[in-house]
């Protein structure tokens, strides 16, 4: 048990570190609040007005419901299609016997070396591959972003997969269970802790990225919201208050979706971390 005076020096401690955490978005929301020219003459000091005239614009110079909708539809669509490859992937390489060990560990150490490279520097690759297969706009992030995960969602499901004791799955063979309902009926809602991590993870980088969607993406129907924030940077002119106005819109979402679904990442995490 910690003594009194070493329980008040935690507290403190972590009262320091959650106001260091929530300040940069404090701060954010408040310069949202202030026109371009107290931003630049003095962003420390508080708004003289509560003024919500940086939503109005961002509001009328961009399509955010539709930008809200297309940001929706990728996570969705990314996240569906790489839960089904990589845990399919992961139950294989974790669960099922291969004739030969060595090959099971190149296939699992190729998985894994995705991590060792930036997606970023395949944007031109990528862009040459999505233009040979006819990919354009949402699609052509799609399948970027299916691919980039594969390493990451390798990585914790491996691990997870792993920590499940093996009598498990002679156990369901012994009563007649086919491999298919091994897999979607004993294995899957056994790995929802590592499942909601992985979404979270995912959900998290998709709704953020910009590099991919600045390069796929030509239609303004089809932006994203973090192409959107981009539209208040001009060649000569920069409204700030629409870009910070803009990044209060996008983030609030996520501060959402994380806290409904915090508690699921240390456990996924840890869980995912017993095997590897």
């Amino acid at each position: 048990m910690l003594s009194k005076e070493n329980r008040t020096v935690y507290t403190v401690i972590m009262v320091l570190i959650t106001v260091i955490m929530v300040f940069p978005f404090l701060w954010m929301l408040v310069m949202s609040l202030k026109s371009n020219s107290e931003i630049l003459s003095n962003p420390a000091a508080p708004p003289r007005s509560f003024n919500m005239t940086n939503y109005k614009n961002a509001l009328q110079t961009l399509n955010y419901p539709r930008m809200y909708m297309n940001n929706i539809f990728v996570c969705i669509v990314s996240l569906v299609i790489e839960l089904v490859i990589t845990f399919l992937s992961s139950f294989a390489l974790s669960r099922m016997i291969f004739r030969s060990r060595v090959l099971k560990r190149v296939i699992y150490v190729f998985l894994l070396a995705g991590l060792c490279v930036p997606p970023f520097i395949l944007l031109f690759p990528v862009y040459k591959i999505n233009v040979f297969f006819g990919l354009r706009e949402l699609w052509a992030l799609i399948f970027p972003y299916v691919a980039s995960s594969i390493s990451f969602n390798t990585l914790l499901f491996v691990g997870y997969l792993q920590a499940l004791p093996s009598e498990i799955d002679e156990a369901a063979v012994i009563d007649g269970c086919s491999l298919w309902d091994l897999i979607t009926k004993i294995i899957l809602p056994m790995s929802k802790p590592v499942i909601a991590t992985v979404v979270i993870f995912n959900v998290l980088y998709i709704w953020n990225e910009y590099p991919f969607a600045s390069v796929m993406l030509r239609e303004q129907a089809n932006y994203t919201l973090s192409m959107g924030a981009s539209f208040f940077k001009g060649t000569y002119t920069v409204d700030y208050g629409g870009i910070i106005a803009s990044g209060v819109m996008i983030i609030v979402p996520e501060l959402i979706f994380y806290g409904l679904f915090q508690k699921k990442i240390v456990g996924g995490m840890v869980a995912g971390a017993v095997k590897g």
